[in-house]
């Protein structure tokens, strides 16, 4: 893998990561940009402890262009996007509008290709390869900011989840606090320590492993399937046999492995519901340990895969119980979302 740093023309940094090391990337970005200016704000809720960020600017941000006006594909034809070059493997650059800033973290959009129409499901073994050497490069160098915690990998794809660009992406967001379910995992992991002297996230594979009928992909290094109490209809959780706190702690057979394995996962996820559909919007969540909170070497790294899809032409939405109350109803049996996804598996 190469990396090349450059600015784009507001000042924001963006980095090219490329398959062969003798690729130059030179291109400068030629359009007339003001400085960004955004200040995010932090409110702590009192009542639940939790943190909420207020980024009124990100009213104004690109939505949903038509593919001749997306900012995320190269620069080409006359055409200046977010991306200077003509044509590129993966970037990664600060968001324009972001939802977190300066002091109070860091939002990075991750693009996984110049195919406009593709998707992650498209890419091959390699290209995949090379996005996870990203995720695990950008969770290193977020790291060593001192005013972020934790670090969030994620992907959301389709209009039902929200999305605004319809470029194959993710984004990153540097936080500057131990996000709310991390924090609650994180609980749970030090109360199971303290009543059986085990590991929390070892005992979830272990039980699930054992009975068998929730897992969905069994390969050498990595286990995927569907979790016990799963809050969404189609919900798998992916977890490396040998348990890592972060993306940065996985041994080389691990990384040469999740290529295959997770690209498998995704499309089982787009023919669940019948080939020729719109495509399964999905959110790909990957959950790392925070960098200095207490009980970190308890945490299990794992990637969360679900959709809102609950049966074709139907959503999941959360509506009272969910919303209100964060009591989630799930009308999928776990047991039921394992079969059908094995039963998707590839021919």
């Amino acid at each position: 893998m190469k990396k090349t740093s450059t600015r784009l023309a507001d000042g924001r940094e963006l980095l090219y990561y490329d398959s062969r090391d003798d690729t130059v990337r030179d291109a400068a970005d030629l359009r007339s940009l003001p400085p960004v200016a955004t200040r995010p704000e932090l409110r702590h809720d009192p009542l639940l402890g939790d943190t909420v960020a207020v980024a009124a600017h990100r009213q104004d941000r690109t939505y949903r262009p038509p593919p001749g006006e997306c900012p995320l594909c190269p620069s080409r034809d006359g055409r200046l996007s977010e991306i200077p070059d003509a044509d590129y493997d993966v970037v990664v650059f600060e968001n324009r509008f972001p939802s977190l800033a300066g002091d109070s973290g860091r939002c990075e959009v991750v693009c996984f290709t110049s195919d406009h129409h593709a998707s992650f499901a498209d890419l091959g073994e390699e290209r995949a390869a090379l996005v996870l050497a990203a995720w695990t490069d950008r969770t290193a160098e977020l790291a060593a900011l001192p005013q972020v915690e934790q670090v969030f990998c994620f992907e959301n794809r389709g209009a039902e989840i929200g999305v605004t660009l319809g470029h194959p992406h993710g984004q990153i967001y540097a936080y500057p606090f131990v996000a709310p379910r991390t924090e609650l995992m994180l609980r749970s992991a030090a109360a199971h320590r303290a009543r059986t002297g085990r590991g929390l996230f070892d005992d979830v594979v272990a039980r699930e492993r054992a009975e068998g009928e929730r897992v969905v992909l069994a390969a050498d290094h990595w286990i995927a399937f569907v979790p016990y109490a799963a809050h969404w209809p189609y919900e798998v959780h992916l977890h490396p046999r040998r348990r890592v706190p972060d993306l940065r702690a996985l041994d080389p057979a691990a990384r040469a492995e999740f290529p295959g394995v997770y690209l498998e996962l995704l499309r089982r996820f787009d023919r669940l519901f019948g080939a020729g559909g719109p495509p399964t919007p999905y959110v790909s969540a990957w959950h790392q340990a925070p960098f200095r909170a207490a009980g970190r070497e308890e945490f299990g790294l794992h990637l969360q895969l679900f959709t809102i899809r609950r049966a074709p032409g139907k959503l999941k939405f959360l509506a009272g119980s969910e919303s209100g109350m964060n009591v989630f109803i799930n009308d999928v049996p776990p047991e039921a979302a394992a079969c059908r996804l094995r039963e998707a598996a590839s021919e």
